[in-house]
């Protein structure tokens, strides 16, 4: 195969280890591997990245193994142009079962340039997608832990729900607190009420009444305490990502600028109304725009006496009472119906001798 790749090197990455495989001119046309097995700690990676600067390496792929390859490639993408390989890509070739042979496939094809990268990108973008994603978790943890609260509470025959719109409310939470510590007197609870709630205490009394046991103060307990974690957690991950959003601002903006107007595209079903405008006499039959010679622009007197007369706008249509240009006479043609054909064209059958003889 061509040689893209002057010096390429490739590193089948495992949790513990790493192989590295590194290719670089030989004598004549031959081309020389070195081979070497490295640990994936710090130091570890650290002795890798020396021993390719050592091998003068100009690309090093690896492949998209888990989350293993992070660590590794946060070490080189400094030092050299790292290239990600789609694991099932590269992988489903037999005869391979080694990692040594895993190391050396994968840097032939490098060489060639016929590995295709996968998108990594830049460490800002890498940074507030690990933000993000994080924050993402949390808020999907909080519903959780919202549906098991409202589980817990229809378990208790209390519907708190049915009356206030929030629970976790300043008043609902309030109440929820009250039965956490102990109190399950309903008129005590429903003068927690604050705001426009307080114009429904006689439902919120109703509402309150259950049975309360020490089992579900303890488990709603844990989940109040959860929620309040994992809205804290929430704050925190939304501040770090807004100043990691700081060096990124202009470009927010601009996305996001209501002034911004993206220009509509005609809609392919509209009708186009200058394709149906009527043409002039004297420019229907030929090219449009141009006059046809021998042929006048009006139309001729027995056309007009034949035309009805148009009515206005929202009036009954009346006809003209002018006498009809006369017409020729055409034959009257009848549509010839198949049963007809098919009896027209079968041959008639002589007489019986019975019907000779009678």
């Amino acid at each position: 195969m061509e040689v893209i790749v002057e010096r390429p090197a490739a590193l089948d990455v495992h949790n513990a280890s790493v192989m590295a495989c590194a290719r670089a001119p030989g004598e004549g046309r031959r081309r020389v591997e070195h081979v070497a097995e490295f640990q994936t700690t710090v130091q570890g990676l650290l002795t890798l990245r020396d021993w390719l600067e050592a091998h003068a390496v100009d690309q090093v792929a690896m492949e998209a193994t888990g989350v293993y390859w992070k660590p590794v490639w946060a070490v080189l993408e400094d030092r050299f142009r790292c290239v990600l390989v789609n694991a099932r890509h590269v992988t489903q070739v037999p005869g391979r079962t080694t990692d040594v042979r895993d190391a050396q496939w994968l840097c032939q094809p490098l060489e060639a340039g016929l590995l295709r990268a996968s998108l990594v990108p830049p460490k800002p973008v890498r940074t507030l997608r690990d933000l993000t994603r994080n924050r993402k978790s949390q808020i999907r943890d909080r519903q959780r832990e919202m549906n098991r609260r409202h589980k817990v509470m229809q378990d208790t025959g209390i519907k708190l729900d049915c009356v206030a719109t929030d629970m976790m409310g300043k008043s609902g939470r309030a109440m929820l607190d009250a039965l956490v510590s102990g109190t399950s007197d309903p008129v005590v609870l429903a003068d927690l009420a604050r705001g426009q709630l307080r114009k429904k205490i006689p439902a919120l009394r109703a509402a309150l009444e259950g049975r309360f046991d020490v089992e579900h103060s303890l488990v709603v307990g844990r989940i109040l305490a959860h929620i309040d974690y994992l809205d804290e957690a929430i704050d925190e991950l939304s501040a770090a990502i807004e100043d990691q959003l700081g060096p990124l601002a202009p470009a927010v903006v601009a996305v996001h600028d209501p002034r911004r107007r993206t220009p509509r595209r005609r809609s392919h079903h509209r009708r186009d109304r200058r394709r149906h405008e009527r043409l002039p006499i004297g420019q229907a039959p030929g090219v449009v725009g141009r006059h046809v010679p021998g042929q006048t622009t009006s139309p001729p007197a027995s056309a007009a006496r034949a035309r009805p007369a148009r009515a206005p706008h929202g009036s009954a249509r009346r006809w003209s009472s002018a006498p009809r240009a006369p017409t020729e006479a055409r034959t009257p043609t009848w549509p010839r119906s198949t049963r007809g054909c098919a009896l027209a064209a079968a041959p008639t059958r002589p007489p019986s001798r019975s019907a000779t003889r009678s």
